[in-house]
């Protein structure tokens, strides 16, 4: 049963949060590009991502509490406590500020095409900058989390 949690475990972290690390990238691109839509479309799909990457953190515990006894592994490992605390800090900055930011940002874009300002997409979009380095500070907790799975120091 614990080979069903690990599979389980690493088939949902490519599925969930692999995405929900990379949207953002291509929210950017879109936000660049001004396109409104897309961006909405984008921060919806984080915020899914998002919110269904728990269930990783779930099958982990899951797989956790049925490794081996011989595996030395407990919820007090380092590796453990620091693997879920760039998670939750990782999935906090991702709903609470990525998404929300893509949301306005789209919003203003709309706003702006609605104008018909032909300077839209010429300016920075809204909220680029915490957009690009919320969602990097994200992408580079959700790597020290893998690190950490692998390595287990």
């Amino acid at each position: 049963m614990n080979t069903v949690f690990n599979v389980l475990h690493v088939v949902a972290a490519v599925f969930f949060v692999g995405p929900m690390a990379m949207l953002p990238m291509a929210a950017l691109r879109s936000l660049r590009a001004g396109n409104a839509a897309q961006v909405a479309t984008l921060a919806t799909s984080t915020s899914l991502l998002s919110w269904l990457s728990l269930a990783v953190a779930l099958l982990g515990f899951g797989a956790l509490g049925m490794a081996r006894p011989s595996g030395h592994y407990s919820f007090g490992s380092f590796w453990i406590v620091s693997s879920i605390i760039a998670y939750v800090v990782a999935l906090l900055l991702s709903v609470f500020v990525v998404v929300p930011n893509l949301q306005k940002a789209s919003a203003a874009l709309a706003a702006a095409s609605s104008l018909d300002a032909p300077t839209a997409t010429a300016a920075k979009p809204t909220g680029y900058s915490l957009i690009a380095g919320s969602s990097g500070v994200v992408a580079v907790l959700l790597v020290i989390v893998v690190i950490l799975m692998v390595w287990k120091p």
